[in-house]
């Protein structure tokens, strides 16, 4: 790999530095009409133009099949001047975003398998991001997931205590480290202990600085210690650290604290500035110029990218921010894409069999199940043919589910070849379902902590219908894929005897292993 051409940075016009500081989002289709959230991700032409006459300094992507976002990577990187950062949220791995790659169970099911997974995690994601053209992890999450109701970091978390979130992210940086690309601690000073999904409002963490000191700060520290990259900023309120501001818009969280106390010297960037946490506290504008202030680095998916431009260019001509704010930004930034800029993708680097192997075993090995069903070990399957046995696929949202829940997944297959009936239910349709034909009823959950999710009640209403199947006698099974925590809520009001599976991972694999076991196989 040979060092890319960058200018130098004071050849370059205000306008032009301060665009570097700027990643705006797009789909990772081709095409416009293929845009999945056309409110935040850009058309092309508005694309090519902040690329190619702006000069913004990155591109986030989210949406598409690995080997068409190598052709959108490729694409992009043809209309910049200067090499673009690309980034993605790939937590789970590539296959998490964009389809054909591999997708790992979520961080948390780490803590059932082997820590060497976390390096080959790490090492998978980065050079199967590196096939595509993505040459920034949006990864790994360092929060410590200590709150059991967090709806929005929960799974996405190594763990639940500081000592496994720091074991996982040391793997983790590891095994990206094998490849270059940038590798991203998130959320700064801690996002664990919310139980407000900050996509839709601004959480506040009550917690003293000693609390900071022992829990949430020692998972950050352990990651810079470990070579990571870049941290990203939580919209959260930390009245102990920043009575007035949240922690994106801080100076002294950001600056004080993480940069100065914390000896961080890597990108600081912003979480997406879109979200409601942080985008109802103000203009696009304002929020934009307070941050740079307080010592970001770069900005995330602005709300008005050509309005936030201008107005952080305006606030240093009028000195409220100074330029050599700016310069170390754009000094910090050339610097990491002169360790991760001008490598091509390469196609075949994807579909490798063992990646798809460690992803396989990391969700087998997560599993547990209690007991299995003896009327389904006894192979008396034309028994179940002819009783009217439900199937009952309870999910988040029916229309998000496509990637691991379809007409020939396990969870659907498999209890349909012993004959069961099936529904697929949501929070809405749950509390109206009728179950009075069916003599017994399997019920398999699939739930984990999402953003922009909100409180659909979805376990309370599933706690009510348990409860109900159980004193129905109708109560066959329970499977849980996703968050744990889900799982603590169901297991006290199951009967002791009662077969139960639960799997981190949704994906086919774990989907087959956990109803094997059950007697399904």
């Amino acid at each position: 790999m040979s060092p890319i051409n960058l200018p130098d940075i004071d050849s370059l016009s205000l306008i032009e530095q301060v665009s570097q500081m700027v990643v705006v989002r797009t789909c990772g289709m081709l095409y416009d009409h293929q845009i999945q959230y056309p409110q935040w991700e850009l058309s092309n032409e508005k694309l090519q133009t902040l690329i190619g006459e702006y000069g913004v300094g990155g591109v986030i992507l989210l949406g598409g099949s690995a080997p068409e976002v190598a052709l959108r990577t490729q694409q992009m990187q043809s209309w910049a001047e200067v090499p673009l950062l690309i980034a993605a949220d790939i937590e789970e791995g590539v296959g998490q975003r964009f389809s054909g790659a591999t997708w790992f169970p979520p961080p948390m099911a780490l803590q059932t398998v082997a820590m060497k997974y976390a390096e080959a995690m790490g090492k998978i994601t980065a050079e199967e991001a590196l096939a595509i053209g993505i040459n920034w992890l949006l990864a790994p999450i360092v929060d410590v997931n200590n709150n059991p109701d967090n709806p929005v970091i929960n799974v996405r978390a190594f763990g639940i205590t500081a000592g496994e979130v720091m074991g996982a992210t040391r793997g983790f940086i590891a095994g990206a480290k094998q490849y270059p690309v940038l590798t991203t601690a998130k959320h700064f000073p801690g996002h664990g202990d919310t139980s407000v999904d900050s996509h839709l409002q601004t959480p506040m963490l009550p917690h003293n600085r000693q609390r900071f000191d022992n829990v949430e700060f020692p998972p950050f520290i352990n990651a810079i210690a470990a070579g990571v990259d870049a941290v990203m900023s939580a919209h959260i309120l930390v009245p102990a650290l920043d009575p007035k501001n949240i922690a994106t818009l801080s100076h002294h969280i950001i600056t004080e604290i993480l940069r100065n106390e914390l000896g961080f010297e890597g990108l600081i960037t912003t979480d997406a500035l879109i979200m409601s946490g942080i985008a109802d506290l103000g203009s696009p504008e304002e929020i934009a110029v307070q941050a740079v202030k307080a010592g970001v680095d770069i900005l995330m998916m602005p709300v008005d990218p050509i309005a936030t431009i201008d107005a952080i260019c305006k606030a240093v001509e009028t000195k409220e921010i100074d330029r050599d704010r700016i310069r170390a930004s754009v000094q910090r930034i050339w610097a990491a894409k002169q360790k991760v800029c001008g490598i091509p993708p390469n196609l075949k680097k994807l579909g490798n069999p063992k990646n798809l192997g460690v992803a396989k075993a990391i969700a087998t090995k997560s599993i547990n199940v209690f007991s299995s069903l003896p009327e389904l070990e006894s192979g008396d399957a034309q028994r179940h043919l002819e009783a009217d046995y439900l199937n009952l696929v309870i999910v988040d949202d029916p229309l998000t589910c496509e990637e691991f829940l379809n007409v020939r997944a396990p969870a659907i297959l498999l209890p349909k070849n012993k004959g069961y009936q099936r529904i697929v239910a949501d929070g809405l349709t749950l509390e109206n379902l009728k179950c009075d034909r069916f003599s017994k009823i399997f019920i398999q959950i699939f739930s984990r902590g999402n953003p922009f999710r909100g409180n659909t009640n979805l376990h309370e209403k599933i706690q009510i219908l348990v409860t109900e199947l159980v004193l129905e006698h109708k109560l066959q099974a329970v499977v849980l894929y996703g968050s744990p925590y889900s799982l603590d809520r169901l297991l006290p009001i199951l009967p002791i005897q009662m077969p139960w599976g639960f799997a981190y991972s949704q994906q086919p694999e774990a989907q087959a292993t956990v109803l094997q076991k059950l007697g399904f196989g």
